[in-house]
């Protein structure tokens, strides 16, 4: 018994070690992705920054590319998870908790989230990592089906603009995807309060769509229309 016991603690510590290990090599990756560029970036370098052995890299990732997936796996998963408690409280009766968890998942970092980005351009054909691709994909399926039905709800609730509902999350989407690239524009990355700069937007992306807000383009001509025409009949 106490054998079976000490093994299998020794098993758990070894797990943890790799673990730990293994988040290390992370940590030092994005660190360096984010100072020098993806491309001046090596296996070699990853090694040195996390103060171990590149081989000991190529036991936990297999290649470069894995290191990057892996990177961009991370933080969708943090931002679904922060999504996830959003929607729960938006169901709650909180509307705009859902969007309030997405503008902060994705601002709270903005050079993290654009870097996101330019990975899964470089990525998007890499033969390596479909796998790990395609779970980056199931995710966000996950999240888009977790969306359309809680906005569903809160359009039958009125809370918000009967709309088809992903005019409501690709909405957020741009909101975020234009306050992100802000952060990096040379005609506005200037300015030193830019942290306020995101949560003022943030404010703002959480009442996108709000019942009372939208009004069709065609249905403001149409009514332009009707109010022109009595006095046309006059002339």
């Amino acid at each position: 018994m106490n054998s079976k016991s000490s093994s299998a603690d020794r098993i758990r510590e070894k797990k943890k070690i790799f673990l730990n290990r293994e988040q290390k090599i992370i940590d030092a990756a994005l660190a360096l992705f984010l100072s020098d560029g993806i491309d001046r970036v090596t296996v070699s370098s990853i090694a040195a920054k996390a103060g171990i052995g590149k081989g000991t890299v190529y036991k936990h990732f297999l290649t470069k590319n894995e290191i990057l997936v892996r990177i961009m796996l991370d933080y969708e998963e943090s931002i679904t998870q922060r999504l996830a408690e959003g929607i729960a409280d938006a169901e709650a009766g909180e509307s705009g908790a859902a969007a309030k968890a997405y503008f902060e998942s994705r601002l709270a970092r903005p050079e993290l989230d654009r870097l996101v980005q330019h990975l899964e351009v470089r990525l998007i054909d890499a033969s390596d990592v479909a796998a790990q691709l395609e779970q980056l994909h199931a995710m966000r399926r996950s999240n888009e089906d977790s969306l359309n039905s809680m906005i569903t709800r809160l359009i039958e609730r009125g809370v918000l603009e009967d709309v088809p509902p992903h005019y409501h999350y690709l909405a957020c989407w741009a909101l975020a995807q234009g306050a992100v690239e802000l952060c990096f524009s040379r005609s506005w990355n200037y300015r030193l309060d830019s942290a306020d700069l995101m949560k003022f937007i943030t404010g703002v992306g959480v009442t996108i769509g709000n019942s009372g807000q939208y009004r069709d383009p065609s249905t403001i001509k149409s009514s332009a229309k009707t109010l022109k025409s009595p006095d046309s009949s006059k002339q």
